[in-house]
């Protein structure tokens, strides 16, 4: 990567330094000595080496140092925000809040991790006895995130350390400082050696780290990205997660409260600045209501303010990948050259007084169809287009005409016919009269192009383990 001007993605100036910019100002707030691609495979021996020590110890005392590692998050939570949103762009209180909402996955993963790994007995005819333990992985490539990088990062290292693994953990390069940050708290709680090092730099470094001899691969990110590390380690027979994109979808019925409906459903589509995989990215509406909620959601989104991101009182900051500004002026463009109209925003503006970067106006467009690429491709961003719908049967399946699946949301007040519908979607998360909602105790995954795997609940603890089966006949 090279070195760009104020508002660029993150650069170099030579291969071995990376460049970390503040995208609300286009200042570069710091730098950090990449990983070589050519030194990633030494880090995964020594995550090797460590990881067989580590997996001997008792799980008690794995978690003891999981327990210290969340109590260091949250004597630096304030710290650790402000790093957040200086590199990524996100407000302030969105950071704070993420960092406030992870000690609660941590303690779930504390809480569950020794009953997941406890020994099964399955079996007793007398003679022989059949029992199933679990086992370590291994080495795991966790290869992470921007958009939530505590939420997306704990969700696969906690509980691959905490069931024995060593993690090799390459932070996206939009999130370095926080990747950093994490493997600093690691090692002031007492984090051996070699089980959590951060590898720093871009894709190559990303590719190199699947290519090293690790025993899994758990990425978040595009699609595309995760369609090739399934390829790549296909021939290896290498357990893969991956957590990819999605377009999620949201039906509002016809009995609902318009003004409350609206503004949940507009807080689920620009949250983070609709920078998330589980963001709402199609409304449909039933068109009794239709017009009336289009004028309640417009209310809402310009109700949101947009500005410097440091200021508790800002919702919307700028585009942390400035870039991407070009793939949603193209969405834009598409949906109204197919019939749809920009109700409020619609592009690129001007920065608030005092910042630079990128700022992308909250963006709605009615009219909207599944035959426009607003409605078939993942955004990523803040604009999103809104569809009426004749009634519940309709509505179902233009939610399903989709490559993606990973949730969908109902909005009604009857609970018979969100379960109706919700029942049909083909979606890893399902909503009633909420979205964009994640849990420790759920599991959390998704279908066709929105990946492979899970985390989250007792079975994304299962995830970074190996049943052994026990087949103990007496002499």
């Amino acid at each position: 990567m090279t070195a760009g001007p104020p508002g660029s993605p993150p650069g170099s100036a030579s291969p071995d330094v990376l460049e970390v910019r503040n995208p609300a100002t286009g200042e570069v707030i710091d730098t950090v000595a990449a990983t070589a691609p050519t030194g990633v495979a030494a880090v995964v021996e020594r995550a090797r080496t460590a990881q067989h020590h580590w997996a001997a110890l008792g799980v008690d005392d794995r978690l003891g140092v999981v327990a210290r590692f969340r109590e260091l998050v949250a004597a630096e939570a304030a710290e650790l925000a402000g790093v957040l949103t200086a590199e990524t762009g996100k407000p302030i209180t969105q950071a704070e809040a993420e960092l406030s909402a992870v000690l609660g996955r941590i303690d779930f993963f504390v809480g569950h991790t020794a009953g997941v790994l406890a020994e099964q007995a399955v079996g007793d005819d007398g003679t022989t006895e059949e029992r199933i333990a679990r086992e370590p992985l291994g080495v795991v490539a966790n290869i992470s995130a921007w958009n939530y990088p505590w939420f997306v990062g704990t969700n696969v290292f906690v509980p691959a350390l905490a069931v024995g693994n060593a993690v090799a953990y390459k932070p996206s390069e939009y999130a370095t400082l926080t990747g950093m940050a994490m493997g600093r708290l690691w090692d002031a709680a007492g984090l051996p050696a070699g089980l959590f090092t951060v590898v720093t730099g871009g894709g190559d470094t990303g590719a190199a780290l699947v290519d090293a001899a690790v025993d899994a691969v758990a990425f978040t990110g595009s699609y595309a990205t995760g369609r090739r590390i399934a390829e790549t380690v296909a021939s290896r027979m290498l357990p893969v997660q991956l957590e990819l994109g999605g377009k999620d979808p949201v039906y509002v019925a016809d009995d609902v409260d318009v003004a409350t409906a609206a503004a949940a459903v507009a807080d689920g589509a620009f949250y983070n600045n609709g920078q998330s995989c589980c963001s709402v990215e199609r409304i449909y509406v039933h068109e009794r209501i239709h017009d009336e909620f289009v004028e309640a959601f417009i209310a809402a989104v310009g109700a949101m303010t947009m500005g410097d991101p440091t200021d508790p009182d800002t919702y919307l900051g700028p585009l942390t990948r400035p870039q991407h500004a070009a793939l949603l002026t193209n969405q834009v463009a598409d949906a109204v050259a197919g019939g749809a109209t920009v109700r409020t925003g619609g592009g690129v503006v001007d920065p608030p007084a005092g910042l630079a970067g990128v700022w992308f106006a909250p963006t709605v467009l009615t009219g909207a169809h599944n035959g426009l690429a607003i409605m078939r491709d993942e955004s990523f961003g803040p604009v999103i287009g809104i569809a009426p719908v004749a009634g519940d049967d309709e509505a179902l399946v233009a939610m399903n005409d989709t490559e993606f699946g990973l949730t969908a949301g109902v909005f009604t007040t009857s609970e018979e016919r969100a379960r109706r519908v919700l029942a049909g979607v083909d979606a890893g998360s399902a909503y009633w009269n909420c979205c964009d909602r994640v849990s420790p105790r759920l599991p959390w995954s998704g279908r066709r192009n929105s990946g492979m795997g899970l985390t989250l609940s007792t079975e994304g603890i299962t995830a970074f383990t190996r049943p052994k089966a026990y087949h103990l006949r007496r002499g």
